[in-house]
């Protein structure tokens, strides 16, 4: 698990010195805000088709095999990167991108239930989620440190040997190292695939608990992604932050957001999920209040404070629900095709958000935002409730599972 654990690290490192200043490059690259959200909606079509596939292959060959595959992925991502003379070929990049994506993201929280016990699954999510704000601590002030002084190219370079790093790892895990809870592999054909996405759509159509994890998913999804590739575009554009200090703003995230995952997993542990689902959105709505009224920095940095302790309580009780209820050897597929419907609908929202930046005000997809967050509360008290022997998961693990 340690070796896991440090290519992630590094890996997101990568990712986190890119991601939140990439809507800024953009720009110094020619694109308007209104190109800067078509681009982020396109390349999302590619990521949706490859999780998919990703999920399934993960299910099919095993987690750290999924995950090298994904790995070599985003060490080509980060050659394109640096290799894209404009905005354009950048949408081409940012496609090669979203591969690890695919294939790497379906298989994290797969490998963590396979490698946990049901009783404290939520805890360890959170402690896996505590590990991981090593990124958020690192990444981004880097990155804007980096891009600030040097340049975009220069923060690339850094970023890609980062990433090249976790990827050498990766490939020497999946030749060397199995997964104690992994099932056989399965061939990679038609029928397994079919076989698969008629059993996971089953689940997701069901009227149980996953159904209403879907629906409410869904709306969060498009409200936060109206707003979010806006966010960075906002603060320099708007406020007049410089990069270093938006940059800045995502290690606060991550220090505020390290001190509430284990939290998260105690409480779902024993209360249930949706206690710590409904705690972190009311908070992510206090945070866009207090983001719509900042006028100065401390102002963003109490709102990426609340951003990190709200995600904090959201992200480990989220994946434990969902490990609970859907089958063990189907969780990779199940987190591909259920990303990817999300997806699917929330594809217009960045260029929407775009458009009600550039036709109305800056701030109007923002408020959206903050108040999907609010609203979504009332479904995930009364809905996101485990009955006392989960039918899903009874039927497909045994009463054995791997310690983590």
């Amino acid at each position: 698990m340690r070796w896991f654990l440090l290519a992630m690290i590094l890996a997101n490192i990568a990712g986190s010195m890119t991601n939140m200043l990439m809507p800024i490059y953009l720009t110094e690259l020619g694109a308007s805000v209104g190109q800067v959200g078509l681009v982020f909606t396109l390349t999302s079509i590619v990521v949706l088709v490859l999780q998919i596939l990703g999920g399934w292959i993960s299910d099919s060959i095993g987690r750290l095999r999924a995950i090298a595959i994904g790995s070599l992925g985003g060490v080509l991502g980060f050659i394109a990167l640096l290799l894209a003379p404009s905005w354009q070929w950048m949408l081409l990049a940012l496609s090669i991108t979203q591969i690890p994506y695919a294939l790497v993201g379906p298989s994290f929280s797969a490998f963590i239930a396979e490698n946990s016990r049901e009783e404290n699954r939520g805890r360890v999510y959170g402690i896996s989620d505590t590990v991981y704000q090593v990124v958020g601590v690192v990444g981004p002030p880097l990155g804007g440190f980096l891009a600030g002084r040097y340049g975009f190219k220069i923060m690339l370079m850094c970023a890609a040997l980062f990433y090249s790093t976790a990827a050498i790892l990766r490939i020497w895990m999946a030749r060397t190292m199995r997964s104690p809870g992994e099932s056989e592999p399965q061939p990679l054909n038609l029928a397994t695939f079919k076989k698969s996405m008629l059993l996971i759509w089953s689940i997701l159509i069901g009227g149980g608990v996953v159904t209403w994890i879907f629906v409410t998913d869904g709306v969060r999804d498009v409200a936060f992604r109206l707003s979010g590739e806006l966010e960075p575009l906002y603060l320099q554009q708007v406020i007049g932050l410089s990069l270093a200090q938006i940059g800045l703003l995502g290690s606060f995230f991550s220090i505020a957001m390290m001190f509430t995952p284990v939290l998260s997993g105690r409480i779902a542990d024993k209360y249930g999920e949706r206690v710590p689902i409904s705690g972190g959105f009311l908070i992510v709505f206090a945070a866009f209040m207090v983001f719509l009224q900042a006028k100065a920095y401390p102002g963003f940095i109490l709102t990426w404070v609340l951003f990190g302790i709200g995600v904090g309580l959201l992200s480990p009780a989220y994946q434990s629900l969902i490990s609970k209820v859907v089958p063990r050897q189907s969780l990779g597929t199940f987190s591909g095709l259920f990303h990817s419907s999300l997806g699917f609908i929330s594809l217009p929202a960045p260029w929407l958000g775009a458009q009600l930046w550039e036709r109305f005000s800056p701030r109007l997809p923002f408020l959206i935002t903050a108040v999907m967050a609010l609203v979504t509360i009332v479904p995930t008290w009364f809905k996101f409730k485990l009955p006392d022997t989960p039918a899903t998961v009874a039927a497909s693990t045994s009463s054995e599972q791997p310690e983590s």
